[in-house]
């Protein structure tokens, strides 16, 4: 009989939440118990989650309605801490968190975060899968910090980052979360791009702490520029910096350290958005030029950023095949 999985979600009504409401109801091995959202109470989930008329008859909660293996925490920055602070919630259940309060260390990159007792395993599963499946609490990766990362950690298991690095990445609109704020708005973004957060960026903690734990000695520079684009979802970055290995041995390189990682693809071919959209995929394409390296890396935000991987996650945790759930296609056209 196949293992029975018992979750809740809490903070459902947001565009993280939805893309993990959607993969939990076609889960085989999950039943979802509940679904919490504070703005939502009382109302379906499809009138938050249109995409879901029809799936599931269930109504957002005010609360925890019942007991669960494990509860995914999909509130906003400072609230899944908020959460854990002010509700009580069984020693047994596992806790996988999508925000940024228990994301970082400053000491160490591979140290758990200590929070209420509770130590938090960081959720790149392309940097410490075997820490992941031993964990009760994860703290899931920020959507640019896993692009950026794994443009990078292969580099950095090896000591060859050893010049400053230069990256853009543009996002979705959906990566500024459902709010609305002025640079949401349909007649701003489209047909429009901006910058924000420049060299400045929340996830460059993550990004330079996972990188110290392969290579704690001299650290390169990493030089961040995020845009914002005019398309609802998807990461597209390009890393580039100095090195002397060859486009091949680079390829080798890449193409070894993320074997037996089944999401993350290094291909030899151009890549484009479309890929790699409605899926929990990480296409990497490198090009050298000269003495640089680049290092193109695309992935969905709402999945490999967010809801895809917390789901890849609960896989590791509880022991399932690592893809289960996450067979998804690409959008392509």
């Amino acid at each position: 009989m196949a293992q029975s999985i018992k979750a809740g979600i809490v903070g459902g009504a947001g565009y993280a939440g939805g893309e993990l409401l959607r993969l939990l109801l076609l889960h085989p091995n999950v039943e979802l118990a509940f679904v919490q959202s504070r703005s939502q109470t009382g109302k379906p989930v499809s009138s938050s989650h249109p995409d879901l008329l029809g799936e599931t008859e269930l109504v957002f909660s005010a609360g925890a309605s019942a007991s669960v293996d494990v509860l995914f925490l999909c509130a906003g920055h400072g609230e899944a801490a908020k959460y854990l602070a002010e509700n009580e919630v069984a020693d047994g259940t596992k806790i996988i968190d999508l925000s940024q309060d228990f994301r970082w260390n400053e000491c160490t990159a591979t140290a758990n975060v200590e929070a209420d007792g509770r130590s938090f395993v960081y959720g790149l599963p392309e940097l410490q899968r075997a820490r992941i499946k031993e964990a009760q609490f994860v703290a899931n990766p920020g959507c640019f910090a896993t692009g950026i990362q794994l443009a990078l950690l292969p580099l950095a298991d090896q000591n060859l980052l050893t010049s400053e690095v230069h990256v853009s990445g543009i996002t979705g609109s959906t990566g500024a979360g459902q709010s609305l704020s002025a640079t949401s708005h349909f007649s701003w973004r489209t047909e429009n791009i901006s910058t924000y957060k420049v060299m400045e960026h929340q996830h460059m903690r993550e990004i330079k702490r996972s990188l110290l734990s392969l290579q704690p000695e001299n650290q390169p520079n990493i030089h961040f520029i995020p845009y914002r684009g005019p398309f609802a979802r998807g990461i597209f970055i390009t890393a580039y910096l100095q090195t002397d290995l060859s486009l091949e041995e680079a390829q080798a390189l890449y193409k070894g350290y993320y074997e037996g990682h089944p999401f993350t693809i290094v291909t030899d071919q151009h890549a484009d958005l479309k890929q790699v959209v409605n899926t929990n995929k990480c296409v990497l394409h490198l090009q050298k030029h000269g003495q640089m390296l680049v290092i193109t890396s695309l992935i969905d935000n709402l999945l490999k950023g967010a809801a895809g991987q917390a789901v890849q996650n609960m896989n590791l945790v509880f022991g399932l095949e690592e893809t289960t759930g996450l067979k998804l296609k690409a959008t392509a056209f």
